[in-house]
């Protein structure tokens, strides 16, 4: 435990004086509901929608800075670490791959954290946004999106042979699902093509799961998204650990 708190404060530290996570994690989120809640406000997310853009917006915004942090910003810092030969000097110490993911892991929720609370205090501060179902619902459903999704990093960090991998395995998973999976643009009002297309990206689940919780949608309706997240987090953590490069 004392070994994991040293870690974590100083990996932390590192993390905030590059900057990166605080723009694209917690930034960029809010900035994106902000302006969302301008342009469009109460106007219906499309035609014949019971709920406003501004709500249908909440739960897929909430999941930007999941993906920022935990498929782009992850396996960077692990494979930055492999690069350095940092990881090499781990290698020779009590320290085991899983304390390692998990104090990156940690970092990384926190900022997903901060980002979930500012994004719902300037939805509600600004523009009037009130969640319409359960938040205990909402909080789980999205506690098993971030493990999903972060699984996904800590995975192509674990594994990839140098940052350069990682850097272009990180940016074709994070940029299609950013685009096409229902975090800018609803996923309602996309052609059908494209929402078969959609719907084989994780992020497109989450996003499903997300807006289902925060509207009061019944979680019967969910069971896909949910065995997808689940078994998408068993599968990566599994790899993750047993596939681990030191070096």
């Amino acid at each position: 435990m004392k070994a994991f708190k040293t870690m974590f404060k100083t990996e932390l530290k590192l993390s905030v004086r590059g900057m990166d996570m605080i723009i694209f994690a917690i930034c960029m989120p809010v900035v994106i509901m902000v302006i969302l809640g301008i342009i469009y406000g109460d106007r219906p997310a499309f035609d014949g929608a019971q709920y406003t853009f501004l709500e249908q917006s909440f739960g897929a915004v909430s999941t930007i800075a999941i993906a920022a942090g935990g498929v782009m910003g992850l396996p960077l810092v692990i494979a930055d670490y492999r690069h350095k030969k940092i990881l090499k000097r781990f290698k020779v110490t009590p320290t085991s791959p899983t304390l390692i993911l998990a104090v990156q892991v940690l970092v990384y929720t926190i900022y997903s954290m901060v980002s979930l609370a500012l994004i719902y205090g300037s939805a509600s501060i600004f523009f009037g946004y009130q969640m319409e179902g359960s938040w205990i619902k909402f909080f789980s459903a999205y506690i098993l999106v971030l493990i999903s999704m972060f699984s996904i990093g800590v995975l192509v960090g674990g594994v990839a042979s140098n940052i350069k991998t990682a850097s272009v395995l990180a940016s074709v998973l994070y940029f299609p699902m950013l685009v096409f999976s229902g975090a800018t643009l609803p996923y309602e009002i996309m052609p059908v093509p494209l929402q078969r297309v959609a719907d084989f990206m994780p992020l497109t689940q989450g996003i499903k799961l997300l807006k289902s919780t925060s509207l009061g949608i019944p979680v019967a309706n969910t069971w896909f998204p949910i065995l997808v997240m689940s078994l998408l987090a068993t599968v990566c953590i599994f790899f993750s650990i047993r596939f681990f490069k030191w070096e």
